[in-house]
């Protein structure tokens, strides 16, 4: 269903109170340098609410929005030379729009690429800005809210952190933890010159396709890899299970033949927050999140699929104490950043991206008139990447699929993965017998 929107104005929400002079100048961390020059998208759905307009839904989200920015002020700044955000009250850029169709029309079978419609910018389109919100009201009288942050000061439990502040703040909370904007002293910033962040940005011939899969069928493929992968190993996480098996899957139907002068890589975000000694608060904001970077083999690829389980694994805990350690001296990692970016553009490298928001408050933005019935992502701008997501209910996972059109059309028409999705839950015998991994 296409769905179009008429943007009615834009408005610049200011904090509601002006930063102090001495937190004027908020300096990015090296994290923060090296990060994408890209927005992260979410878009918040709510129904028609007897009891509010939504004229008046939109003036709280707006007071709301100024009166949290007091709080977040780097988000109501403006980034400087890739080196500091001055915090300088500009604001936050605020599109109203309107809908010519109902939301049930666009969250009962959502097509990613029409979701970017609910947002301000296009994605890429970043600029020096820090943060913005669209607005739209749908003929129905539902609404939704699309907010963008830049990449450039914060990761994904950033975006929460200041989403779900927000919301708090448009109910009226009144003890709402402050963020904390130290992520400079842990990773200090370094002379990234030389260095592109934008490498690997695609801008075309990006097709997303939303796959669901139930919780049935994510347990189904932990008990096929935990029985593969021997009795003395712990049985996969569902996001472990779901990435390897999406990445057999892709690899199968796009990759037909190894090239042994390419370097395949699977990388999966994991948060630093936990890991670091002593560990850091949730609250902590900015870029405090790194890629666990997997190397599969050919020999692991034919091990129907647990062989690049298991090197994920060690991925992942390889971001240790030497690792951070290594990470916060900063030049070596520079290096490395910049060694994988000269393979990607030489087309040496074939990287597959991961990141979860499963387990993340996802469906915690309530402003006052309920929690939102969905919430999605957008299309966004690079090529094999899978963003998880929990569904509504919370016992299954959509996996947010970016892929080249062309590779998108072969791994849409996979045999085996069509087999599996359209399988039986009940079918426990098909996994062992017909999963070709």
């Amino acid at each position: 269903m296409k769905c179009e929107i008429e943007v009615i104005c834009t408005e610049i929400i200011k904090p509601c109170s002006s930063t102090p002079e001495f937190l004027r100048k908020y300096q990015l961390s090296f994290l923060d340098q090296i990060a994408p020059p890209v927005f992260m998208p979410l878009v918040y759905f709510y129904p028609a609410n007897s009891k509010i307009t939504n004229l008046e839904r939109s003036n709280q989200l707006k007071k709301s929005l100024s009166g949290i920015l007091t709080r977040f002020y780097p988000l109501a700044g403006r980034v400087v030379d890739n080196l500091y955000v001055d915090c300088n009250d500009e604001g936050t850029p605020c599109v109203q729009a309107k809908a010519n169709c109902k939301l049930s029309e666009v969250i009962s079978d959502p097509i990613p690429g029409q979701l970017n419609k609910f947002l301000p910018y296009e994605l890429d389109d970043v600029k020096n800005l820090c943060s913005a919100v669209q607005i739209t009201v749908f003929s129905c009288g539902g609404m939704a809210l699309g907010l963008v942050i830049s990449h450039k000061i914060a990761d994904a439990l950033s975006f929460f952190l200041f989403a779900n502040s927000w919301a708090a703040m448009a109910r009226e909370e009144k003890e709402i933890s402050n963020p904390i904007f130290e992520s400079a002293a842990i990773f200090p910033p370094r002379d990234v010159a030389g260095f592109k962040p934008s490498t690997g940005i695609v801008k075309e011939d990006i097709t997303t396709k939303i796959f669901t899969f139930s919780s049935q069928k994510i347990s189904l493929l932990r008990d096929i890899y935990a029985a593969k992968n021997g009795e003395n190993t712990r049985r996969p996480t569902r996001i472990e299970a779901l990435s390897t098996y999406i990445w057999s899957r892709f690899m199968s139907s796009t990759q037909e033949k190894h090239d042994p002068d390419k370097i395949y890589t699977v990388l999966h975000a994991v948060n630093l927050r936990t890991r670091l000694d002593p560990p850091l608060s949730e609250h902590y904001f900015g870029n405090i999140s790194r890629l666990a970077i997997a190397i599969p083999s050919m020999e692991d690829r034919e091990k129907e699929g647990y062989g690049v389980l298991n090197k994920v694994r060690e991925a992942i805990r390889g971001v240790n104490g030497d690792y951070l350690a290594k990470l916060r001296e900063g030049d070596k990692h520079l290096k490395f950043v910049k060694e994988r970016a000269a393979q990607a553009n030489k087309g040496d490298l074939v990287t597959f991206n991961f990141t979860s928001l499963c387990r993340f408050p996802l469906y915690e933005a309530d402003f006052g008139w309920g929690k939102p019935v969905w919430v999605g992502s957008a299309s966004l701008t690079y090529k094999n990447l899978v963003t998880f997501m929990d569904t509504k209910s919370g016992d299954g996972i959509e996996a947010w699929i970016h892929l080249k059109k062309q590779d998108m059309l072969k791994f849409e028409a996979d045999m085996e993965l069509n087999a599996f999705l359209s399988s039986s839950p009940a079918d426990k015998t098909f996994g062992f017998q017909n999963l070709q991994l």
